[in-house]
């Protein structure tokens, strides 16, 4: 089974690093021909905006959707969320977002760099033990359409954790934290999608 990270920008190296401590082979994405080589795909925190433009510069924004389309599993975090939302309410102009998610997303909801948080979220499908969740300019979903699921709210009620099929999103950073359930979560998915193929 080989995971790959979308490596334009970002904290991929992280995400990387989780993924082989989970006994995960790991391929960095850049190019639309390494996309093809992944039986799921993580896509980093990072400025959504940013890689929007560079996934277009690279070729790999439309083989991205298809592959979103096709079923391939996507684990986004954080500028990943957004990248995944089908609407992005507050995106700078001219910015797109790959789809797959029916969420609307609102970018830096909690505020700048300095408005950073960590939480303790109950997230049933993870485990009974609260996940211990970092925000950094986060994003918050503020709709939730018929055919997604949210995973995780803050204390206030908005949405910070969504699931649709393959596709799996969160505002927080669990590879900064050591907080693996994530990504183990994705890690079985991938491995039913591959199961099943």
């Amino acid at each position: 089974m080989t995971v790959g990270v979308l490596a334009l920008q970002g904290d991929f190296r992280e995400h990387a690093n989780v993924l082989r401590t989970l006994g995960a082979d790991v391929a960095l994405v850049r190019r639309p021909e390494e996309l093809h080589r992944v039986d799921g795909l993580v896509i980093p925190g990072g400025e959504s905006s940013v890689m929007d433009k560079l996934s277009r510069a690279y070729g790999l924004a439309d083989p991205l959707k298809d592959a979103i389309r096709d079923g391939l599993p996507v684990y986004g975090t954080c500028a990943g969320l957004i990248l995944l939302a089908d609407t992005v309410l507050d995106g700078i102009a001219g910015q797109q977002s790959l789809g797959g998610l029916d969420i609307a997303v609102r970018r830096n909801a909690f505020g700048a760099q300095t408005a950073s948080f960590e939480a303790d979220l109950d997230i049933p499908a993870v485990g009974d033990t609260p996940v211990h969740a970092v925000f950094i300019r986060a994003p918050v979903v503020e709709t939730v359409g018929p055919a997604a699921t949210a995973l995780a709210s803050v204390a206030d009620g908005r949405c910070v954790a969504v699931q649709q099929g393959n596709l799996l999103g969160t505002s927080f950073h669990p590879e900064i934290t050591g907080e693996y359930r994530f990504h183990e979560y994705f890690l079985r998915t991938v491995a039913d999608v591959r199961f099943r193929a």
